[in-house]
């Protein structure tokens, strides 16, 4: 009978873990005692899930390792960031591994989800045969499944997104056990027989849509400096049937400012330097100085004393809908200002340590900076006097 364990509950593992509950036995284990502590008690701190949604009877939430090690079936979610240096930071794939090595089985599957270069997998795989003297695809077995969860996105969620599966060994009936499973997480299931190349694949998802948002980046800032409307640009270029549309904007998260550092970084080692990957990086990066200094200007061109300067920065987490803070420039662009000017609040009703914002004194505020988009934040948007509105990515002026 199958025992599944996912190891890793943030916003890829505890989605997969409530999926899997419904259909088996399942533990969901994670080494941060307070994200235990919370869900046993029905609580999601990153506001993804209900209580209703949490509690199922097939599932237990767990920090010991003795809770897991009659499970059969491995999901591993673990975060994948990159260093102050930005190279890749394995660090808790290591653990996860270093924790497996201590109870795994003849007849255990193995499944990585977590970002990783290629080549990552068959490297833990190789530390964990050393370290258990079993031999993968013949004691147990390794699969990789690159993670495609959205969060805050309700239309692509996991019942109806693509998940691949990649499979390096010969047995059938692991084969078959392994999409049983990801059948009750996924309906289209893509299978691949090189774990490297599905390792790649999932990268360059992320690459692609960084280096496309950093285009649309400089010709916001191109146009800016050459005095034109972005807005008007884009639209008569849309006209074209192969245009490509994306928005300009900060980009933040898990996964887009680190996903290209990388496949760099296994480029780099293979003799390859990257030319055309971490230019996007590079733009993107720069953005929130973009920010910075066009808000100054704004403000300095109003020539209100810098002691009596209201601001109230509007929208905090990577982007809007979601609770994660992770890698925001916004926030950053937040803590500049709270320095520079004593009356500066940050307001986003997705990030409870926001403040909290006053509708009945939006008039006592000089200027709105507008840093993320989203039917909350129009509301706003539309009851203010547009001179107060600052939008350095035009969402909502013109």
């Amino acid at each position: 009978m199958l025992k599944i364990c996912v190891i890793g509950l943030g916003y890829v593992g505890l989605p997969i873990c409530l999926k899997l509950a419904k259909s088996f036995n399942t533990i969901g284990y994670d080494i941060n005692s307070e994200r235990i502590d919370t869900l046993n008690k029905g609580v999601d701190i990153n506001d993804e899930f209900k209580k209703k949604d949490i509690k199922i009877n097939n599932l237990i939430f767990s920090k010991k390792i003795e809770d897991i090690n009659q499970c059969n079936f491995y999901i591993v979610c673990v975060p994948t960031p990159i260093t102050h240096l930005k190279k890749p930071d394995l660090k808790y794939i290591d653990k996860s591994f270093n924790l497996l090595s201590k109870i795994l089985k003849k007849g255990d599957i193995i499944v990585l989800e977590s970002t990783v270069y290629p080549g990552v997998t068959e490297a833990f795989t190789k530390k964990l045969e050393k370290k258990t003297k079993l031999v993968n695809n013949y004691d147990f077995s390794t699969c990789y499944s690159p993670e495609r969860i959205n969060p805050g996105d309700k239309s692509r969620n996991l019942n109806n997104i693509n998940k691949i599966l990649a499979y390096e060994g010969e047995d059938r009936r692991i084969k078959k056990l392994i999409i049983s499973v990801y059948k009750k997480i996924s309906k289209k299931l893509i299978f691949s027989k090189d774990i490297k190349e599905a390792e790649t694949a999932k990268g360059i998802e992320n690459i692609q849509r960084d280096l496309n948002i950093a285009l649309f980046n400089e010709i916001l800032m191109i146009c800016d400096k050459l005095k034109l409307n972005f807005n008007e640009v884009v639209r008569l270029a849309s006209t074209k049937w192969n245009f490509i549309n994306f928005s300009p904007g900060l980009v933040g998260g898990h996964c887009l400012p680190v996903d290209p550092y990388y496949l760099t970084y296994i480029a780099k080692k293979r003799g390859y330097r990257s030319k055309v990957t971490l230019s996007g990086r590079e733009v993107n990066n720069y953005m929130k100085n973009y920010v910075i200094n066009l808000v100054n200007l704004v403000i300095k061109t109003s020539r209100i004393k810098k002691n009596k300067v209201k601001i109230c920065i509007v929208g905090l987490t990577y982007k809007y809908g979601v609770a994660d803070t992770r890698n925001s420039q916004k926030i950053e662009i937040l803590r500049y200002f709270k320095k520079r000017f004593k009356n500066t609040k940050g307001f986003d009703p997705f990030f409870k340590n926001a403040d909290k914002l006053n509708y009945n004194e939006l008039k006592k505020y000089d200027f709105f900076l507008f840093l993320s988009k989203g039917p909350k934040f129009k509301k706003i948007a539309d009851s203010l006097d547009q001179k107060k509105m600052i939008d350095p990515f035009f969402y909502y002026s013109n």
